[in-house]
């Protein structure tokens, strides 16, 4: 490669902040890097995404013993991302919990997911080490489910296909939050290379339409208010559709990837070159991009290898 990844150059550790968005709720943020969730039930607590690795999962825990000592008995994982799944382990969770599409994600690009990603991230995989494994769910679901933490109910649903064709957002219907997992991000660049950019705006309406009072996304600061859960809908769908319009025109009239590359950057380096991992995802969007105008539904696996090829394209 002529240069390397955007993330692979990014070894500074992030701020982490813990803030509470409703009563007995938390968002684990860390300047752009994979948020966590905390839900406080009466007797338990569930955890949503699971980190990179147990190392990190272990930061989670901490903030966690910080304002309970409930056992953690659940873990949601709203989508299959090596990022968000390895360190599900250090939980030691009785149930954890994937919609049943997630979970074939796992099944059918798992390994090559990890390995691709752990190539992407060297700083999220210090002490990769200590990963057993592949994530697997004890659980599945298909539409929706509710998880009773004593009186607290927690509905995980799907609203639609965005970031994956798997996600699943939780909802707690007591306190009006939800956790999105990537499907809503704040300051942060989405994610797109395993994305559904035709079905993602919808996906965010279907959110928006439960007028809430905070929102826990998938990256950046958590979302108090509704004006600020507004604002975050409105500039998660503006990055998805200024990506996809400019690589969908060039690859319907026979252009290559490379002027693909080039028409987003026009498109889009003007509004959200600050965003964090903006440059480390736009790669990966343009190239699922340009695939989804040809009408290549479902996102071709990720490896190290196709990393590689992709961005030695650009680079010329």
């Amino acid at each position: 490669m002529t240069k390397k990844f955007a993330s692979q150059g990014d070894m500074t550790e992030k701020e982490i902040s813990f803030t509470e968005v409703g009563d007995g709720l938390w968002a684990f943020t860390a300047e752009g890097d994979p948020n966590s969730g905390v839900i406080i039930g009466d007797d338990s607590v569930m955890i949503i995404e699971a980190q990179a690795t147990p190392r990190l999962a272990n930061k989670v825990i901490e903030k966690v013993r910080e304002v309970t000592d409930k056992p953690i008995s659940h873990l949601v994982l709203t989508h299959y991302h090596a990022v968000r799944v390895l360190g599900a382990s250090a939980f030691n969770a009785p149930q954890t919990i994937m919609s049943e599409k997630a979970r074939a994600m796992v099944v059918e690009r798992g390994q090559e997911d990890w390995d691709s990603e752990f190539q992407r991230f060297p700083r999220l995989f210090e002490g990769h080490e200590s990963i057993p494994g592949l994530t697997w769910p004890t659980t599945t679901f298909n539409d929706r489910m509710s998880i009773y933490l004593g009186n607290r109910r927690v509905d995980i649903m799907q609203l639609g296909r965005a970031h994956t064709a798997g996600d699943s957002v939780i909802y707690v219907p007591d306190q009006n939050v939800m956790f999105t997992g990537d499907i809503v991000e704040y300051h942060s660049a989405c994610y797109c290379g395993d994305g559904h950019f035709h079905d993602w705006p919808s996906t965010l309406e279907n959110i928006r339409k439960w007028d809430l009072d905070a929102i826990a996304p998938g990256r950046g600061d958590a979302l108090v208010g509704k004006e600020m859960v507004n604002a975050a809908l409105d500039a998660t769908s503006d990055f998805v559709t200024s990506t996809y319009r400019p690589a969908a025109q060039v690859a319907l009239r026979g252009g290559s990837l490379k002027e693909a590359w080039d028409a987003v950057r026009a498109e889009c380096d003007p509004k959200f070159s600050d965003y964090a991992i903006y440059e480390h995802c736009l790669p990966f969007n343009v190239a699922r991009a340009y695939d989804e105008a040809r009408d290549i539904d479902t996102p071709r696996i990720w490896t190290a290898q196709r990393d590689i090829e992709m961005w030695e394209a650009l680079q010329g």
